[in-house]
C-alpha cells in the first residue's frame, strides 16, 4: 500500500495524504469530519470555513478520495453533525448527502441513525433537545459487503434485549378468529396454523409473526400483496412470519460517550462503531478513518480483529489516540462483547 502501513496513524492534511494512497486499497471508510463551526479543535482545518457551501465542497473533495481508495466491495460511512444558524436548522448532513447524489459520486445505501440516550441539554426554551445524528452508508457498486446477521446480533430488538414471558403470545388472535366472519372450517384452519406458528416463536425458530384476518385487519400491501391477498381470499387469513434479520432496523441507541482524560471535543461511541464495522467488513479487513481524532475507529477495529489506517491533522490528538490504541493492543486477547 505504497508507504501507508496498517495499524498506524499518519499526521497531516487528510486530502493531501489520501491522494497518495493507492486506489481500491481499503475495505471500509468510517469517519466523522469536524462539524461546521461547531467545536474548537486543536488544529484549524475543515469545519472552520466561513460559509456552509465552502464546508460542503471541502467535504466532497475528501469524500471523492475516500471513494477512490475504497474497494468495489467496500463502503464509505460519514457521520456529520447539524447546526443552527440565526435560529434556522441548516440540515448540514443532508445537504452533504444530496451533493454526493447530485454529483453521482457513490450510492447512498442507508441512513443509520444514532439516537443519543443521554443528549446534552440545551438552554433554548423554544427548541427541543437534539438527540440524534445520521451515519450515511455509501457504496461504490452494488457488490458491497453487507453481513446483516452480524448487526445488533446480541440484542433482541422486539423485546428490547430483555427476557419476556411469551406464554401469552398470539392469544389475542384466537379471540379475533372466534369473533370473525370466517366460516367454521376457516376458523379451525386459522386456529391450527396460529397454534403452529406460536410454537415456532416459543422454540426460537421465528422472531415473531403477524396475522391478518379478513374483514378485521387492513389488507396487506407491497411486494407480496398478491400472495397475501390470495391467502386471505382463499382461507380468510394470512400469517406473516418475521425472522430475526428482518427486524434489524436503521437505528442504534447509545449514550454519548465520555472517556476519562479525553482531550478531543467530539468522541463518537465505540458501541455505534462496533455495529457498523461488524455490518460492513470481515475480520482482517482494512478500515480507514481520515479524521481519526481520539482514535475510536482504530480502537474498535483492533478489538474486532480488523486492521486500520488513521489520518489526523493534529499531533496532539494523534498522541492521545496512540495511547488509547496501545492500551487496546495490550488487552487484545479480551473479548469485545
Amino acid at each position: 500500500m505504497s508507504f501507508f502501513e496498517t495499524n498506524k496513524i499518519y499526521c497531516g492534511d487528510c486530502l493531501s495524504l489520501l491522494k497518495k494512497m493507492p486506489s481500491e486499497s481499503v475495505d471500509l471508510v468510517i469517519t466523522s469530519p469536524p462539524y461546521f463551526q461547531q467545536r474548537q479543535y486543536d488544529t484549524p482545518g475543515i469545519g472552520n470555513e466561513e460559509t456552509l457551501e465552502e464546508y460542503i465542497n471541502n467535504l466532497i473533495l475528501v469524500f471523492k478520495e475516500c471513494v477512490r481508495v475504497t474497494k468495489d466491495t467496500g463502503s464509505i460511512v460519514f457521520n456529520i453533525g447539524d447546526k443552527y444558524q440565526n435560529g434556522n436548522l441548516l440540515l448540514v448532513p443532508y445537504r452533504f448527502a444530496i451533493k454526493v447524489q447530485e454529483e453521482q459520486i457513490a450510492n447512498l445505501i442507508n441512513e443509520l441513525t444514532w439516537v443519543k440516550v443521554n443528549p446534552t441539554p440545551k438552554q433554548d426554551q423554544k427548541k427541543l433537545v437534539p438527540s440524534k445524528e445520521p451515519f450515511f452508508i455509501f457504496a461504490k457498486t452494488g457488490n458491497y459487503y453487507f453481513d446483516k446477521s452480524k448487526f445488533m446480533k446480541h440484542k433482541d430488538i422486539l423485546f428490547n434485549g430483555k427476557s419476556k414471558n411469551r406464554n401469552g403470545i398470539g392469544m389475542k388472535y384466537f379471540e379475533l378468529i372466534e369473533n370473525s366472519s370466517l366460516s367454521e372450517n376457516q376458523k379451525e384452519l386459522a386456529k391450527q396454523e396460529l397454534f403452529e406458528v406460536i410454537q415456532e416463536v416459543k422454540s426460537g425458530q421465528l422472531h415473531s409473526f403477524r396475522m391478518k384476518i379478513k374483514d378485521i385487519h387492513a389488507l396487506p400491501y407491497g411486494g407480496q400483496a398478491g400472495g397475501r391477498l390470495n391467502q386471505i381470499n382463499n382461507k380468510g387469513f394470512t400469517i406473516i412470519k418475521i425472522y430475526g434479520n428482518s427486524l434489524k432496523r436503521d437505528i442504534i441507541e447509545s449514550t454519548v460517550e465520555t472517556i476519562k482524560g479525553n482531550i478531543h471535543p467530539a468522541v463518537y461511541p465505540e458501541y455505534v462503531i462496533q455495529e457498523i464495522i461488524s455490518l460492513l467488513s470481515k475480520e482482517n479487513s482494512i478500515i480507514l478513518d481520515p479524521f481519526i481524532g481520539s482514535g475510536t475507529t482504530a480502537v474498535v477495529a483492533r478489538k474486532l480483529n480488523r486492521q486500520f489506517i488513521g489520518i489526523d491533522i493534529s499531533e496532539k490528538y494523534i498522541e492521545y489516540a496512540k495511547d488509547r490504541i496501545e492500551k487496546t493492543e495490550n488487552n487484545y486477547s479480551e473479548l469485545f462483547l
